[in-house]
């Protein structure tokens, strides 16, 4: 049975196929600051009673980074508050049936209580509170570059991540000569995906060996990240099971191109279903309100760029040339700028927000996408002028150029009063905290660079 073929809208409807099909645990699981995936087999009596008044998760979870290791420096949680459990609703909608377990249901949960301050799922929530009193819906998109390995988690530690052996060798762009030969693999994953109501609008290989671009197919905003974080985890699990691996690092390697996570948006008026980002009496056919959306997200992109850019491997990936942008630049059909506005009629014009990278937090990229558009509706903020041809080329001016470490990045989103009226001061200081952390550990690092520039010359 696929995902998509079920709907559970309440938890009773959920609870009665767990016991009809009598199941004796079922699986659920939280994202964490960084986007993990953090879960665990519950039992079927746990689990009945948890649909209805939750349940605890150690807040660990919250305070601890992408390999385990505990902050120093966060409020919310620490040694300080001795890692109690934080309230964890589950959410029936966001069911699916995992195919390669027995079609064993896999339930998304979200903090709760004061947990829910500081939870990536519940900040992008909150922001599409707001689209909705402003009278809007979202509608949003997430396109993944990875690059596959055929390697195992044990064999690239044994290499330490160096002299891999990528999936296909070559620069292979949109090949069907690669994409023919692996069709097997490129169609299981296209089925698991559809499966699991993660359907995959377009799939193909991009420049460098052994890349594959994944476009998902658009949503309301919350499904889309809800997908767009599941696609991330359960693609991992989708090759580590063939022997192979993804990595969604933002830069790998200093020799090729990064990996993108670029997101697309729009809005529609939530009385009448029409996109309000079309106007075809309007320059390029953008509206007012595109015009003020694509101002904010432009105006703030360098204050909330840790939202975005939120691993130090990030900033490796923003410089000139390799089909990454490196200010907050907007244009028409510009592949160079940092936001590129789509044209098409109501139901198409969109902006792409492509200074996102595959490493992204899906929850907490959109909130910093969307939240600043709404901004920018909200103060009616006009987009400096659109950059025509390469922007690689054209200094940006100065409120424009972006913050070039996440250390730097995280200091200018804790001093953005946008991103504490739009987020919460709490989620702004635990989230800022967390990448300041990931600084100082970056800074620990006795790199391969460094060994060769000064162990035998200084």
């Amino acid at each position: 049975m696929r995902a998509r073929d079920i709907a559970f809208t309440t938890s009773g409807e959920l609870a009665d196929h767990v016991t009809k099909a009598g199941l004796s645990h079922v699986k659920v699981a939280v994202f964490d600051i960084d986007g993990v995936m953090r879960g665990k087999y519950m039992s079927r009596e746990k689990f009945l009673s948890s649909l209805n008044q939750g349940f605890g998760f150690c807040d660990v979870v919250l305070g601890w980074d992408s390999g385990d290791r505990l902050y120093d420096n966060t409020v919310y949680t620490g040694w300080h508050t001795a890692y109690p459990d934080a309230q964890v609703r589950l959410l029936p909608t966001t069911t699916r049936l995992m195919p390669h377990e027995g079609d064993m249901p896999l339930v998304i949960g979200e903090f709760a209580g004061p947990a829910e301050a500081v939870c990536p799922r519940a900040v992008l929530r909150r922001v599409l509170r707001r689209a909705d009193e402003m009278g809007f819906g979202v509608k949003a998109a997430a396109e993944f570059e990875f690059f596959v390995f055929n390697e195992t988690p044990e064999s690239a530690r044994a290499k330490h991540y160096r002299d891999m052996a990528t999936l296909t060798p070559g620069n292979f762009g949109y090949s069907m000569l690669r994409s023919g030969v692996h069709s097997e693999l490129y169609r299981d994953l296209l089925t698991f995906c559809d499966d699991l109501d993660l359907p995959i609008e377009g799939l193909h290989t991009e420049t460098g060996p052994g890349v594959i671009e994944a476009a998902l197919t658009v949503d309301e905003a919350l499904a889309a990240a809800d997908k767009a974080a599941l696609f991330k985890t359960l693609a991992k699990v989708f090759f580590q099971r063939r022997g192979l691996m993804a990595t969604f690092m933002a830069k790998w390697s200093a020799d090729l191109p990064g990996s993108s996570g670029h997101l697309h948006s729009s809005l529609i008026d939530k009385s009448s279903g029409e996109g309000m980002f079309f106007d075809a009496g309007e320059p390029m056919g953008m509206s007012a309100t595109m015009r003020w959306y694509l101002g904010g997200q432009q105006r703030l992109m360098p204050q909330l760029l840790a939202m975005i850019a939120g691993t130090v491997n990030s900033y490796a990936r923003l410089t000139p040339g390799y089909w990454a942008p490196t200010a907050a630049t907007w244009g028409y059909e510009n592949r160079t700028c940092a936001l590129r506005v789509i044209g098409g009629g109501a139901s198409s014009q969109r902006v792409e927000y492509r200074i996102a990278a595959a490493d992204i937090n899906p929850h907490i990229a959109l909130a910093a996408a969307i939240g600043s558009g709404l901004w920018g509706i909200e103060n009616k903020i006009e987009p400096e002028a659109g950059v025509v041809g390469n922007a690689y080329d054209q200094a940006p001016p100065s409120a424009l150029r972006l913050p070039s470490t996440l250390w730097d990045a995280a200091q200018a989103l804790r001093a953005s009063t946008a991103a504490s009226e739009l987020f919460g001061d709490a989620f702004v200081d635990h989230y800022a905290s967390t990448r300041e952390w990931e600084a100082r550990e970056a800074r620990k690092a006795v790199t391969d660079w460094q060994l060769a520039r000064y162990f035998e010359i200084i």
